[in-house]
């Protein structure tokens, strides 16, 4: 049975569909082992196929300006295609954090590793390079190449593919970083954080407190702020609660499974 509460303004209509019965109790978290940390040859192979993808999709767009001696449509494209992936991260990272669990086919193993990371978000920085990153990139491994195929001779579309999924499979990293101490981070990466070109640790640490529902892109966060004044996402979920019935995770009556746990036996540090 469920009720209407004030909650979100969608037309100007203020509504929010919320269990008036308590929802199913999700099984506690544990951290993960310290082996499931490392990168195995299996997923440095995976980084290196994807990285190979990206990189041959932006030097096709190299070579191609340097042919036509035209590079201004490459860098507005290749900045097109920065904006996108940090949009498509948001909407990605909303979906595996919000729907499914460990059961779901071909996406479960994300979305146990994104649930999870709630509950031990700094788990993230202890992660190896192709560890964190394996997944991403063999998608990239795929689907750049056919998308470098379709883009024919055109500088534009190679820098837009090869720039959107290059920051789509380093978003992990990037989220890592918004994880890690200050003190820890290269001061390259600092600055870029501090300029907004990348997610910031301010930002980003919005998305794990209450209510937990926004700030959920991690290549930038310029998509961060229009996304959820304009509560795109809380138009999502009532879309799919009234069409599938489908309760976001975010809408839970108790936090509880999304709090974080200040201690463990990982590696004696979770903050």
């Amino acid at each position: 049975m469920y009720t209407l509460t004030p909650h979100c303004h969608l037309l100007r209509l203020s509504c929010r569909a919320v269990s008036t019965t308590r929802s199913p109790s999700h099984a506690a978290a544990s951290p993960p082992a310290p082996s499931s940390l490392r990168s195995t040859w299996q997923h440095r192979a995976w980084v290196a196929a994807g990285s190979a993808a990206v990189l041959s999709s932006l030097s096709n767009s190299l070579s191609i300006a340097a042919d036509t001696g035209s590079f201004l449509e490459p860098l507005l494209a290749a900045y097109l295609g920065y904006l996108v992936a940090d949009l498509a991260t948001g909407v990605y990272h909303w979906a595996i954090d919000n729907y499914g669990n460990a059961s779901t086919p071909v996406f479960g193993s994300q979305i146990e590793a994104f649930q999870g990371h709630h509950k031990y978000p700094s788990t993230i920085t202890k992660r190896q390079f192709a560890n964190n990153l394996h997944a991403l990139a063999r998608v990239a491994a795929f689907v750049v190449p056919v998308a470098d195929a379709l883009a024919g001779g055109h500088a534009g579309a190679h820098a837009f593919v090869g720039t959107c999924a290059g920051c789509v499979v380093l978003s992990q990293q990037f989220h890592a970083w918004a994880h890690e101490k200050r003190g820890r981070l290269p001061a390259a990466v600092a600055a870029m954080q501090e300029a907004r070109v990348l997610v910031s640790r301010a930002e980003h640490a919005a998305h794990h407190r209450e209510p937990y529902d926004g700030n959920y892109c991690i290549v930038s966060g310029a998509w961060n702020r229009v996304l959820d004044e304009r509560k795109v996402f809380e138009a999502m979920e009532m879309v799919i609660f009234f069409k599938f019935g489908l309760r976001p995770r975010s809408w839970s009556d108790t936090a509880a499974e999304w709090r974080e746990e200040k201690g463990g036996n990982l590696t004696g540090e979770y903050i």
